[in-house]
């Protein structure tokens, strides 16, 4: 066996480097997916790599880990990976050092086998740097006793358990879902069998876990040979990128560690698969047990029937379960629903067939939810007899169909846009279960070609499925009832508990156990040196540190905004210093920060009305399209993606900014310092070299195509579709672009795209020389600018040419308002969606309009007042039952202010609630207390100060401020000083004058969408109310594609198709 690390040389045939062989090479048709799976002989590490086009690069490393009692280890281990490392011996440095590598942080999941750490970055570059480091916190963490107490468990001063872990747990252990999991593990699985554990750990168990017991299994578990690295996307150099870096960077220090014992060292069992909870058989007879858990309400229970599946490579059969329980629950029209679900008195709310994958077999559970207690002890009798009528009656073949269709064109989809995080989970199976020679990927991988399987099943195919895994097999019944006695119980047990843990402990106890808490903070929270991280503070609410940010403007003509008078500052020097003055309006926001960022800014306001449609495949295709760059050369669109993750962080098109400002077209491109220039040029490519390419937009427009009809499906969409429509006019971008507009326009444009693409891609050079018109533009430099050589000479060198122009002002939201949106009253719209039960509500009246009026931090206060949790609105909605949300929020852009209801199952109950909430505070019969208005100020500040909390955002702020909004820089800062100085009448004031006209016909608005069943209702009570409202019907294509469709004999109807 190999003692040293091997040198990096390639192969010919690139089946080995340096220490890795290749297990299994494939490459997944129709989808340009090369999939290899890799293995170091010397220290048994696994790598896999799925190498395809994406801007984004995700890791994925697990560990299998396998516990055979309650202590938790796999879960307090996963916490204390992120307190730091041998070489990295600081808590949270991975995610500071993960963000300055272009990511968006770690993250980490414990399962019930195995124990997944994430990363994703944008490109490769932060990736394969930050690589080394996360393995360093895997493989060799600290494990402090200090992070054990703080992260873990502890007793504190007052003797009360805490930590972070057992708080977590403390919240979930005595759920419904835990109590009835944790119940079925034991039944379902042998003594002896690693799943029986809650890896989670339970109380009792955490509060007697040690620091040495977790040591001592990442001792056993955290070892190469039984660790295994998903990277996911496209690597500059392939998958030799992501090889060289483990073999020079990763295997030296496992080596130094003596851990070069190859992939099987002697006395090691692959977790599950070669060890006790291997043995499994399929379940020899039925069990029923009955869990409480507690609960005031006892009305309603909940059931979990487990049964016996494939082996977990049987991926077709696998498959074939998947689509039967798609077919079976599905819909409102799908044979269980519309017998359990869908009548006058529901058996339950949702049926829900579920897979855990498991060593030898996987487990089929079936998850049954809010089942009338009267019905709980026999429903698993009346439910399996319902399968078994099912399988005696013939499948609806055409249903099945369209079963297996809609699910392959989802799969498909998922594919196409998010292709990692699809197969991560094959991958993370196929390492905890798969062939260890790698024969299983093809199989698990490529479940596209099950379908053309399935699609020749016969009925009686699906119905020997049925019968085989659930008619005639044995089950694990797990019945949760509700128990008000147990919330007593648990409160009265842990009250006496405690109270014996603080007599144990004595005054003495206490008091050594808080100088230990307080010794382990101050161990472990040390600072992190200045020459290993540079980072900001995370900003307190109570004592503020803000971001500094030096501004600087070149403005066009025409273009004034009321800003400071300053010294000249050393950016302003710095950006003098660098050529001449450029004929185009240009600000640079400078913060400190590893990264530069550049930001173009396209008016909307002259592209003509009839082409506003097409802005949504214009901003999918954008990055995808064919160019010609300004020197010459041409790029497919394979080369534009390749050389932009090359390049690039990040990169995005979009419409204004976190949906705001959506008049404006932003592209926005993140780079180091040293890649300035390269931002600047493929931002003119890009806009001004894209080709217009046929395929490319059929692509684009059919993946947009593809998404509408699940999107027409949710209330919410379909809500801001209707209230869209009913407030704004054709002018508007944001009414072109949602889902019920598309649906009308994407057919006939790929239809066009077919028969005439001359004629469109005409019209996408002419909605291209509208977004280029420099009366409309406006670019943004935000980040480390004194650091750029040259932040203004490179900008004339690629911009140089465009006219010198008037700068026109930013058009907002309310200049495309309709006479409705411009005065909202007496109009209400109810729209019926037959796949929801409850609705989705909005009330609209007239708001504050402008980004600097007087009364406005009166108006935040007194929103605050009413939306915070526990709050007036929370209280006397949310905590009646009536919704599960209910908030008002101001557009200051539109100059309308909006009450919602979220998922409500009683809208007009709720209308009515929070209307005499808002009239009881106007008229002093509900009482304003100062704590909640200090309450109120307090989430402000937080929420203002997390809003600029980064140097991007701390920078893009500064941007919007002064160059969009016409405000000056630093404006939120003095309007912290207005909020702070509100009065409790001032909101009183506020609430009459803005918020009280909202529940007034004659001063708002009203769009409801609803179930079919509730339109009549609501839209007499509307009318009673003094609103005149219009019914309309969505129709819908539903899960087995027959058209949901709801009429009504009064009111004016419309129909959406």
């Amino acid at each position: 066996m190999p003692l040293s690390n091997g040198p990096a040389v390639v192969a010919d045939d690139f089946t080995s480097f340096g220490n890795f062989d290749l297990i299994k090479r494939m490459e997944l048709p129709n989808n340009s997916i090369v999939v290899s799976k890799w293995q170091s002989r010397v220290t048994g590490l696994t790598v896999a790599h799925l190498d395809y086009e994406a801007p984004i690069v995700n890791g994925y490393f697990v560990v299998a880990t396998e516990i055979f009692n309650d202590s938790g280890c796999p879960h307090t281990l996963e916490h204390l990976v992120f307190m730091g490392s041998e070489r990295y011996p600081y808590k949270g440095i991975i995610d500071q050092l993960a963000n300055r590598g272009f990511s968006n942080g770690t993250n980490a999941w414990t399962d019930t086998d195995h124990t997944a750490y994430t990363s994703s970055t944008a490109g490769d570059q932060g990736f394969l740097q930050l690589l080394p480091i996360f393995l360093d916190h895997i493989l060799y963490p600290t494990m402090a006793k200090s992070a054990f107490l703080t992260e873990v468990y502890h007793i504190n001063g007052n003797g009360e358990d805490a930590g972070v872990v057992y708080s977590e747990m403390q919240g979930r252990q005595n759920t419904s879902t835990d109590l009835m999991a944790l119940c079925s593990q034991r039944t379902l699985y042998p003594v002896g069998s690693a799943y029986r554990s809650e890896t989670g750990g339970l109380m009792e168990a955490l509060r007697l876990l040690t620091v040495e017991q977790i040591r001592k299994y990442h001792g056993t578990y955290y070892v190469p040979h039984n660790l295994s690295l998903i990277v996911t996307g496209k690597l500059s150099n392939g998958t030799q990128s992501l090889l060289s870096v483990i073999q020079d960077k990763v295997e030296p220090t496992i080596i130094a560690h003596g851990q070069s014992r190859g992939p099987r060292p002697d006395g090691w069992k692959r977790p599950f698969v070669e060890t006790p909870s291997a043995n499994r058989e399929p379940i020899k007879q039925t069990v029923k047990k009955v869990v409480e858990f507690p609960e005031k309400d006892e009305s309603q229970g909940e059931l979990v029937i487990t049964f016996s599946g494939p082996s977990p490579t049987d991926f077709l059969n696998r498959k074939a379960l998947d689509i039967l329980a798609t077919y079976l629950t599905s819909s409102p029209v799908a044979p269980l629903n519309k017998e359990y679900v869908e009548v006058e008195s529901p058996l339950c709310s949702y049926i829900y067939f579920s897979e855990d994958t498991r060593a030898t077999m996987v487990d089929l559970p079936i998850y049954i939810g809010s089942i009338p207690v009267e019905h709980l002890d026999d429903f698993d009798k009346r439910f399996i007899s319902s399968l078994r009528r099912i399988s005696r009656e013939d499948f609806d073949m055409d249903r099945m169909r369209v079963v297996i269709n809609r699910d392959e064109r989802q799969l498909l989809s998922k594919l196409e846009s998010s292709k990692g995080e699809t197969l991560s989970g094959a991958l993370i199976t196929d390492f905890l279960y798969g062939a260890l020679d790698g024969s299983d990927l093809p199989d698990a991988l490529d479940e596209i070609k099950y379908y053309n399987v399935l699609r020749t099943w016969s009925s009686k195919d699906w119905s020997n499925l049925l019968k085989k895994h659930f008619i005639d097999a044995n089950y694990v019944a797990i019945i949760g009832k509700p128990s008000a006695h147990l919330v007593e119980k648990l409160e009265k047990d842990e009250k006496a508990r405690l109270a014996t843990q603080i007599e144990k402990l004595g005054p003495d106890g206490l008091a050594q156990a808080k100088k230990d808490l307080e010794a382990a903070k101050e161990e472990h929270e040390r600072p992190i040196p200045k020459g290993v991280l540079t980072s900001f503070p995370v900003p307190d609410v109570k004592s503020i540190s803000w971001i500094p940010v030096e501004s600087v403007q070149e403005t066009s003509e025409g273009f004034d905004v009321a800003r400071t008078a300053r010294l000249q500052s050393n950016l302003a020097k710095h950006i003098e210093s660098d050529g001449s003055p450029l004929p185009m309006f240009i600000q640079y926001d400078h913060v400190k920060s590893d990264f530069v960022s550049i930001h173009a800014y396209f008016s909307l306001a002259n592209v003509p009305d009839r082409l506003r449609p097409h802005i949504s495949t214009y901003l999918a295709a954008f990055f995808s399209l064919p160019v010609k760059r300004t020197s010459g050369e041409h790029l497919s669109h394979e080369e534009v993606i390749n050389k932009l993750d090359d390049e690039t962080v990040a990169y995005e098109s979009a419409l204004g900014v976190s949906e705001q400002f959506t008049e404006v077209l932003r592209v926005t491109f993140k780079v180091q310092v040293e890649q300035y220039e390269s931002a600047v040029a493929w931002l003119r490519d890009l806009v001004w070299g894209a080709i217009f390419d046929k395929e490319r937009l059929l692509v684009s427009a059919a993946k947009i195509a593809q998404a509408l009809p699940e999107l027409k499906r949710d209330g919410s969409n379909v809500l801001s579709s209707v209230w869209l429509e009913c407030h704004f006019s054709a002018n508007s971008t944001s009414l072109a672009s949602v889902v019920l507009s598309q649906l009308e326009f994407v057919p006939k444009l790929i239809a066009e795209l077919r028969e005439a693409p001359d004629k469109v891609i005409a019209d996408f050079e002419t909605l291209r020389s509208c977004l280029t018109d420099p009366s409309g533009i406006r670019f943004s430099v935000t980040g480390n600018v004194l650091s750029v050589a040259k932040p203004r000479s490179v900008w004339g060198k690629y911009f140089g040419s465009l006219p010198k122009s008037r700068l026109t002002p930013v058009r907002l939201t309310h200049e495309t308002l309709n006479d409705l949106g411009r005065n909202p009253a007496g109009k209400a719209t109810v729209v019926s969606l037959p796949t929801i039960e409850s609705s989705f509500v909005s009330h609209t009246t007239r708001g504050i309009q402008g980004f600097d009026h007087p009364e406005f931090p009166a108006l935040r206060v007194a929103l605050e007042v009413l939306n915070a949790t526990e709050s007036y609105l929370w209280r006397s909605i949310r905590g009646s039952g009536l919704a599960y949300g209910a908030y008002i929020t101001a557009d200051r852009e539109a100059g309308l202010l909006t009450f919602m209801l979220y998922r409500s199952s009683d809208s007009m109950a709720a209308f009515r609630e929070a209307k005499k909430v808002l009239t009881g505070l106007v008229d002093g019969t509900v009482d304003l207390e100062e704590t909640t208005l200090d309450a109120a100020k307090s989430s402000i500040v937080y929420g203002i100060a997390r809003n600029v909390s980064t140097p991007g955002s701390a920078a893009t702020n500064s941007f919007l401020d002064q160059a969009i909004k016409g405000v000056p820089q630093g404006y939120n800062l003095k309007l912290l000083e207005k909020y702070q100085a509100v009065t409790k009448s001032d909101v009183l004031a506020s609430l009459e004058k803005y918020v009280l006209p909202v529940f007034s016909s004659s001063s708002s608005t009203v769009v409801v969408v609803t179930a079919p069943s509730k339109v009549d209702q609501i839209a007499d009570n509307l009318e009673d109310c003094g609103f005149k409202p219009e019914k309309r019907t969505l129709e819908v294509v539903l899960d087995d594609g027959s058209v949901g469709d709801s009429s009504s004999e009064t009111g004016s109807q419309t129909s959406y198709h």
